[in-house]
């Protein structure tokens, strides 16, 4: 039986928001943030249990235990043990780290099962999947990208203000307080997004028999990325850094998200279509 991928859809976008919002309540503590990560978490967990039952009632029990009914199963085990320990433990980024693999393997699950159709009938099912992964990257890039706007504006208000050169101009500026605030946020919005898109990136790699090309230039400056921001959001939550030096940290952050943009294309062996 064919089954339309509106559904799984669904579960992956909402499955995606609930990480988010985990990873906002575990960087920068907020009760709302969590409580908004955890509600969507587990209505994904309420999806899944919902599509499982109705799965092996179908299947009579056992016999809908296939590859992809495998791999189902293990994203629904992994959600199940993330929010138990997320209400016990309440160790946040523990929850993350849990579910980013249960999203990976959900996708994987997904878009590897010959029965699932994309909604639109002039695509692949791995065309859906890459469609996303690219959603997901490029929105990352644009919050990074902003954040960086954010930091290069607190250095250069910071610099006048040392100097003492203001002008009326200046007074339309946001605090350096909020500049730095409106950078972190912006952080915070983007490196999820790049971590499920890399986690998307991979599942596409392994489907089309192509894992040799998680060595590939692009792939490494990624993780590059992820440890550059890394490290930013290190001494950002330390609160021991002055704004400034955080500031010129971000930018060189976003400095390996230029050279991942730009220069690895030339080098990467399945990201050329950048360029067309």
């Amino acid at each position: 039986m064919v089954t339309y991928s509106w559904l799984y859809d669904a579960i992956l976008y909402i499955y995606a928001l609930s990480l988010f919002f985990y990873f906002s309540g575990f960087a920068r503590p907020t009760l709302r943030a969590s409580r908004i990560g955890e509600g969507l978490l587990a209505f994904v967990w309420l999806l899944q249990t919902v599509y499982l039952a109705a799965n092996l009632y179908t299947n009579r029990l056992m016999s809908g235990f296939t590859m992809f009914g495998t791999l189902f199963l293990f994203s629904w085990l992994l959600v199940t043990v993330s929010l138990i320990v997320g209400r016990f433990l309440r160790i946040g980024i523990l929850v993350f780290w849990i579910n980013l693999f249960g999203f990976a393997i959900l996708a994987l699950h997904v878009f590897s099962n010959p029965k699932v159709q994309p909604l639109r009938p002039d695509w692949n099912i791995s065309d859906e999947l890459l469609f996303i992964h690219i959603s997901l990257a490029i929105a990352s890039y644009a919050a990074l990208l902003l954040s960086a706007v954010f930091s290069g504006l607190y250095l250069f208000l910071h610099r006048r203000l040392k100097e003492k050169h203001w002008t009326t101009s200046l007074k339309r500026l946001p605090s350096l307080e909020k500049l730095d605030g409106y950078a972190y946020r912006s952080v915070m919005a983007g490196l999820p997004m790049l971590l499920m898109a890399l986690a998307l990136g991979i599942v596409w790699l392994i489907l089309l028999n192509r894992s040799g090309y998680l060595l590939d230039p692009k792939v490494l400056n990624s993780l590059f990325i992820l440890v550059a921001y890394s490290f930013y959001l290190v001494k950002r939550l330390s609160a021991r850094v002055p704004g400034n030096r955080l500031a010129l940290w971000n930018l060189a952050a976003f400095g390996v998200v230029l050279i991942n943009f730009i220069l690895s294309n030339w080098f990467s062996q399945f990201h050329q279509w950048v360029w067309m």
